[in-house]
């Protein structure tokens, strides 16, 4: 039996596109001489979709929309996909299920149980839980499914329902696992631990298959995989790309092991994704940044420049007085390296004008801190600006660690409509700037050797 991972990237609510591509893999997979495709929780509509799920039009685009694939797939294919489905209950609340579609009818559902309520998730809210666990049987195997959450069984130990352990009781030699799991660097090896113990436990092939693409501040970084019934992980998809990748179950191989990414390697290509994701997904074609000629600044710009190509990138540098002729130079070296288009604002005239207006206020005399943020809001003030004016999105360049403690300029360098690295700690934004110059200088040398300060 062939099995093919369809690991897809959908947009939350675009039917019409999400129809598209999920044709376009279900006719992959049956040209690759697929037998069953899995494609990802919610791959129908999108996750999270979050109150979208609440409501009635939703729902029925979504029945709609499944109803036309199982008419347009074919008959002999099973088509594992999951979506948002109407159901009766005095709660009035959805269910995320997963359907099986063969011979152009839907053949069997499977509902999820575990409902997550932490970090992003508030299923809860949404959801019914699943009551009933069954099999269906393709390709002569007895076949389960558990939706992403249900195979994290030890998060669940005081649930009434543990659905692994409901599924196993009718013996299933396969274990689909459509899912929509956030990207953060451990997960990938968390979801091989714990698909490896259930294969273990039961001697059941896992076939996990995760969903990709970026949606606000969430990224799915895909990495389907697929362990064996001794828990050997026998395939691993690439990461934070649109995959169809198949595999005889029947014929599953060890002799090639499968190497985990490097966690530099991975957040790179993270905020790659998530910086291209959410300028794709909200229609937009332009980005610009504020390049100082610090480390900040410069990661950002590569990072969009490689999300976007240097054509959809604009620098702006916006130096003052206490701007080094050495920042000015990094700067320049840098936007000249990734080829992107830059302008220089020079901010003295506008400081003056706004320390002569308040200056009253303090007998002209303003404080060092002041003049600092100062410079910093004025160039959030130009930078959206530019953005109202081009309908280009400005990429803020904080991080983690000057969030966290307060080394940042509210309505300054926070300002923009994304921040690429603000999840990344200060020590990381200097991994991945020498992981972005591993093979030539990108990023000018003299940027990764000075040290933070306030004309920056």
């Amino acid at each position: 039996m062939r099995i093919a991972l369809a690991q897809i990237n959908p947009i939350i609510g675009d039917y019409s596109h999400n129809l598209k591509i999920i044709s376009t893999f279900i006719q992959e997979a049956w040209n690759k001489k697929s037998d069953l495709v899995v494609f990802p929780e919610m791959a129908l509509c999108g996750y999270p979709a979050m109150d979208l799920w609440k409501q009635e039009s939703f729902v029925t685009q979504c029945t709609q929309s499944l109803a036309h694939i199982a008419h347009r797939c074919p008959k002999e294919l099973y088509v594992v996909i999951g979506h948002v489905a109407r159901t009766i209950t005095p709660t009035g609340k959805s269910q995320n299920v997963v359907s099986v579609i063969h011979n152009q009818e839907i053949i069997f559902r499977q509902t999820k149980t575990c409902l997550p309520t932490y970090d992003i998730f508030d299923e809860e809210r949404y959801f019914t839980r699943s009551e009933t666990w069954e099999c269906f049987e393709a390709g002569g195997h007895r076949i389960a499914i558990a939706i992403c959450e249900d195979i994290w069984r030890e998060r669940y130990v005081n649930e009434q329902y543990d659905p692994i352990t409901q599924l196993m009781k009718h013996r299933p030699e396969i274990l689909l696992v459509p899912s929509a799991s956030p990207y953060y660097y451990e997960n990938t090896q968390e979801r091989f631990t714990i698909a490896q113990k259930i294969a273990r436990e039961y001697k059941v092939i896992v076939v996990y298959v995760n969903c990709v693409g970026a949606n606000d501040s969430v990224i799915f970084d895909g990495h389907s995989l697929v362990v064996d019934s001794s828990g050997a992980m026998v395939h691993l998809s690439p990461g934070f790309v649109e995959d169809c990748s198949v595999l005889s179950i029947d014929r599953l191989s060890t002799t090639t092991p499968v190497v985990l990414p490097k966690r530099v390697a991975s957040t790179q290509r993270a905020l790659t994704l998530g910086v291209q994701d959410y300028v794709r997904k909200t229609g937009h074609q332009q980005v610009h940044i504020g390049v100082s000629g610090g480390i900040d600044s410069a990661v950002v710009l590569a990072i969009a420049v490689s999300a976007l190509g240097p054509n959809a990138v604009h620098a702006l540098l916006m130096p003052s007085e206490y701007t080094s002729k050495q920042s000015m130079h990094d700067a320049l070296q840098l936007v000249a390296t990734l080829e992107v288009a830059h302008s220089i604002l020079t901010i003295d005239p506008i400081r003056s004008t706004v320390r002569n207006i308040i200056g009253d206020l303090f007998d002209h005399a303003l404080q060092p801190k002041t003049e600092e943020n100062l410079q910093a809001r004025i160039r959030g003030m130009l930078l959206m600006t530019y953005s109202n004016n081009n309908g280009s999105l400005t990429l803020a360049t904080g991080n983690k660690s000057e969030l966290a403690t307060g080394y940042s300029t509210l309505y300054g360098d926070t300002a923009g409509a994304l921040a690429p690295i603000g999840d990344l700690y200060k020590h990381e934004v200097y991994e991945l700037a020498q992981y972005i110059n591993r093979s030539q200088e990108i990023i000018p040398e003299n940027i990764l050797l000075k040290p933070p300060s306030a004309e920056l």
